[in-house]
């Protein structure tokens, strides 16, 4: 709990100086305090150049933070939150130090030199390097270091957003990828002091300030379930160009790379100028969009802008977050689409800027799949909850649908990109790269579905396995039933309790012999049991039993 309050006070005060970076910088290479908000002004600074100054400061930007990245930290470039999952789920928590001095340095110069990302990424991997580092001082265990990184993640959000809740569940759902009771305690211990220190700094106000919205027609519901699928496609979309982007820099640039960011930024100098909106985060552009500030085929140019910018800057070598560029799109799109629905159902359509907030959460959850995150960032990020019930709807729409086009998600496909599977072995691990097959125990007597409990307790009490596979009369697979399982019902009532194992026999998700040990460890470390029944990849019918025991003796068959 001390450490968790710890990591959320130095997340805190690291939003702070990150924050002051980027509004130095922006300040000082655009002459304005957020220049999205005046696009098409010139800079006081250099009054001579217009708005041609825009060709400039990518340029200049880029001459300052490519060199420092590098030579000091290679993995602060990019938008940095696939390098804090990658290092939770492979690496044991540990992140470089230095990290979070070159990330706040790196993203405020490409943010403050108009480069088009968001400050999320930064702060989670600054805040995940404080973690990560106080672990290791403190010599925490490496749960306790995995779970210290989340926690400078979820203080980083809170303090930066205002949004201390949307902290604790980006860091659980995003980072993490489980939720348990210790987790959640210590990462909320963490937001909330972040978020102490980040309101002192910065104000208790909502991060954007919207109009109150309503929905009058239940015709309404389905025009914000329609926007939730075109989003997940846009959010596809806009993973895959990103990408796509960073590929096409990759095979042009032969250069240094310290000086790929100063020559990329001529190019990320000419689409600014022909769209001065693109300059830094946007948030004004998008808070315009959300009032009805802009006609639909501007909404759409802005919408393929934002995502040509993005991906410039990080193709070129930025460094900044894609969450708030996710955002921006989605407001874009939610506005144009609201247009859409008002010209067509001018009775029952709403506001529009109802569907600039929906449009937002769904876009953010095609592109990143994490629909508990999106939908309470939304919440915070605008302190509207009038709307609450079509952002679910269409958040939950637009995760599912986003599943369905990709496997991966923003931020996963960088890294399998990188040829690294999260849910794999790590590059050289001892367990992981053989199949079940190889290492799979002979499956136990199974126990038929007809089995009275009190027999089924005398069979589990002998087997070796807290677990044991269940089948009908036909001999077919229904699931496996547990001692835990087994033992509570016979703790009922005898008039509520179950007579056989029938109805406590539960499918377990699918391990086959064909698939590698890496991926099935997931599956085995959520069992109940002591293992999980191995399926016969073509039959679906179990043929084996895996366990720790059996995963571990990989290890003396490697060698």
């Amino acid at each position: 709990m001390a450490l968790a309050v710890l990591v959320g006070a130095g997340a805190g005060v690291g939003s702070i100086v990150f924050r002051w970076c980027i509004q130095t910088f922006t300040r000082l290479l655009s002459g304005h305090a957020d220049y999205a908000a005046s696009p098409g002004a010139g800079n006081p600074h250099v009054p001579w150049l217009g708005p041609f100054f825009v060709l400039v400061a990518p340029v200049a930007g880029g001459l300052l933070y490519g060199p420092l990245v590098n030579r000091f930290a290679r993995e602060a470039r990019g938008h940095g939150v696939p390098e804090v999952m990658l290092a939770v789920a492979q690496r044991g928590g540990r992140i470089s130090p230095r990290v979070a001095v070159v990330k706040t340095l790196a993203s405020a110069l490409t943010i403050g030199s108009g480069g088009s990302v968001g400050r999320e990424g930064p702060i989670v991997q600054i805040g995940s390097a404080l973690g990560s580092t106080l672990g290791r001082l403190t010599r925490a265990t490496e749960g306790r270091t995995k779970l210290l990184v989340a926690c400078g993640a979820a203080g980083g959000i809170a303090a930066t957003f205002n949004a201390p809740l949307a902290g604790v569940f980006f860091a659980m759902e995003l980072i993490l990828g489980t939720f348990s009771a210790e987790a959640f305690g210590a990462t909320v211990l963490s937001s909330v002091t972040a978020s102490v220190i980040g309101r002192a700094a910065f104000g208790d106000d909502a991060f954007l300030d919207l109009p109150g919205f309503h929905v009058d027609h239940l015709s309404q519901y389905g025009l914000f379930a329609l926007l939730g699928v075109v989003a997940a496609a846009v959010g596809v979309g806009f993973t895959r160009f990103l990408y796509l982007v960073e590929d096409a820099c990759d095979w042009l640039w032969r250069g240094p790379e310290w000086l790929r960011p100063a020559v990329g930024g001529l190019a990320l100098g000419l689409v600014l100028l022909a769209l001065p909106q693109m300059y830094g985060v946007g948030y004004p552009v998008l808070q315009k969009a959300t009032e009805g500030g802009y006609a639909a085929g501007f909404l759409l140019l802005l919408i393929a802008g934002k995502m040509l910018a993005t991906s410039l800057t990080i193709g070129i070598g930025g460094s900044g977050g894609v969450f708030a560029p996710s955002l921006f799109i989605g407001a874009m799109l939610g506005s144009a689409y609201g247009i859409g629905a008002h010209h067509l159902l001018p009775a029952s359509a709403g506001a529009v800027g109802a569907y600039a907030l929906v449009g937002m959460g769904a876009v953010f959850a095609g592109a990143a799949r994490a629909p508990i995150t999106a939908v309470v960032i939304l919440f915070e990020l605008t302190g509207e909850y009038s709307i609450i019930l079509p952002l679910m709807l269409a958040v939950v729409l637009a995760t599912a649908t986003s599943r369905l086009l990709c496997r991966d998600t923003v931020y996963t496909l960088k890294l399998r990109r990188r040829g690294i599977d999260l849910e794999g072995p790590a590059p050289g691990a001892a367990i992981g790269t053989q199949h079940v097959a190889t290492v799979m125990e002979p499956l136990p007597s199974p126990l038929p579905s007809t089995t009275p409990l009190r027999d089924a307790a005398d069979l589990l009490g002998l087997s070796d396995h807290g677990a044991l596979p269940v089948i009908d009369h036909t001999g077919k697979y229904l699931g496996i039933v547990t001692a835990q399982a087994v033992a509570e019902a016979l703790a009922e009532q005898p008039d509520a309790a179950p007579r056989t194992v029938e109805p406590l026999a539960e499918p377990t998700a699918s391990v086959t012999t064909e698939q590698p040990l890496g991926k099935a460890l997931h599956v085995l470390l959520s069992a109940t049991g002591t293992g999980v029944p191995v399926l016969d990849t073509e039959r679906g019918e179990p043929v084996g039993w895996l366990s720790h025991q059996s995963a571990l003796r990989a290890v003396h068959a490697a060698t």
